[in-house]
């Protein structure tokens, strides 16, 4: 069996490649907006996208046009983990000791309905690859969310491994449509 790290690794590369040929990838996603299942009132965790992850911002500023209230993730290295934190478009934001984009003002954190997950490969079965510091898996595995994977097309892959604690994405948007794991 191929280890995780080397997915990673391999991962990261095709996601890199598929980067340049989807570059009005964005764009998009966006198109697909009405087959998202999202409740309302829902409010809705993304993120903004390092190391060429595939960019969720114009379908989260569609969301917040139709109403949506949104959130981005704060990283708490010491405790491993993530908190969601309201936050509109234009608000300030720095970036963390990672480089990820946070909210600079941060009131008491949020429970979101739906996170925006990002990730490195996924599978036909939901499950999903990420950096392998399993903040995503703990923060889907302690709430009741729908867990949207934001990907390019080409980043399915075979049987992902995976083990107890990983947790399956619900859906996979991509350039080419919705797919539903549930």
């Amino acid at each position: 069996m191929t280890s995780k790290r080397l997915l990673r690794e391999a991962a990261k590369a095709r996601r890199h490649e598929l980067v340049r040929t989807a570059p009005d990838f964005a764009q998009r996603i966006v198109a697909f907006i009405d087959y998202l299942p999202i409740p309302k009132d829902a409010l809705v965790a993304g993120y903004w996208p390092i190391k060429n992850e595939a960019d969720p911002r114009l379908l989260m500023r569609a969301l917040a046009q139709r109403g949506h209230r949104l959130a981005l993730p704060v990283v708490d290295a010491r405790r491993r983990s993530l908190s969601f934190h309201e936050w509109r478009e234009g608000d300030p934001t720095y970036p963390n000791d990672y480089g990820i984009v946070e909210p600079l003002a941060r009131g008491e954190p949020v429970e979101p309905g739906v996170i925006l997950v990002p990730l490195l490969a996924f599978d036909s079965s939901g499950h999903r690859l990420g950096y392998g510091g399993g903040y995503y898996d703990r923060a889907l595995e302690r709430t009741n969310v729908r867990a949207i994977g934001i990907a390019y097309a080409g980043q399915e892959g075979k049987e992902l491994p995976h083990e107890r604690h990983d947790r399956r994405l619900h859906m996979v948007l991509t350039e080419r449509g919705l797919r539903r794991f549930e």
